[in-house]
């Protein structure tokens, strides 16, 4: 399975902001420690935003933070969340053209495999993530 950048994005922004929780933080913070675009982590941060992860201020001395602990932020839950509901294939989900549709063992195979994976990410929050936060805070904490 292969996860889209948004989905990569959104855990990046959420674990920052576990590590800043005591900072200010803005998402051109964010980009520049990532070296990422602005412009795509706007449409994260906007998305996390409506999804009630973090919360977002504008103006002088706005910027972002998380909205829940980080034991409430289940990576199962996000990861469904940004990927949507499209299958490895189209045919997991019963659409698509492929005539092999109504015989092929591959579609339940796979409809298996992406419910294992989200088996094994439901298991874990972002505080999982931050068990030693010091490795993540030397990299992730500006100079």
């Amino acid at each position: 399975m292969h996860l889209t950048t948004f989905s990569d994005y959104s855990m990046r922004v959420l674990m920052y902001l576990a590590i800043q929780q005591e900072q200010r933080v803005t998402i051109g913070d964010i980009a520049e420690r990532y070296q990422i675009s602005e412009n795509h982590l706007t449409k994260v941060v906007h998305f996390l935003a409506r999804a009630g992860y973090i919360k977002t201020t504008r103006g002088k001395g706005g910027g972002l933070r998380l909205n829940r602990a980080v034991e409430a932020i289940n990576l199962g839950e996000v990861i469904r969340q940004t990927e949507g509901d499209e299958g490895l294939l189209p045919c997991v989900q019963g659409k698509g053209e492929c005539c092999l549709i109504p015989v092929c063992r591959l579609t339940g195979i796979l409809r298996e495999s992406q419910q294992a994976l989200y088996q094994v990410l439901d298991k874990y929050t972002l505080a999982d993530l931050l068990v030693d936060t010091a490795p993540l805070s030397r990299i992730l904490t500006p100079n």
